[in-house]
């Protein structure tokens, strides 16, 4: 599993994304589905969404599928508000589900 740190905005964007690319290049995080727990993050803006969207990116060269766990609801909203939540295996927002595996 790997955590998102407490905040996550366009300064820490680019090493949040190299520490998960160096997370699955050592084999730090578990084998099967890349598994980011969100619920940490309390300051955000949408270079988090971006991330996110690296990261299903990099598992799915992996071959591996996303699961993003403990999404905060403004995440979640925002993400819906892009038109990627499916791709984040977001649900809506509505049903009180924050995440789902993609």
């Amino acid at each position: 599993m790997f955590a998102l740190p407490e905040t996550l905005t366009l300064a820490q964007a680019k090493a949040a994304v190299q520490s998960i690319e160096d997370a699955l290049g050592q084999g730090s995080v578990e084998k099967g589905a890349l598994v980011i727990d969100a619920a940490a993050l309390r300051n955000f803006d949408t270079s988090a969404i971006a991330v996110l969207l690296e990261a299903r990116r990099l598992a799915q060269a992996a071959g591996r599928a996303l699961d993003v766990r403990g999404a905060p609801p403004a995440m979640v909203e925002l993400s819906g508000l892009y038109g990627v939540d499916a791709l984040l295996g977001f649900e809506a927002a509505s049903n009180g589900v924050h995440s789902t595996r993609a």
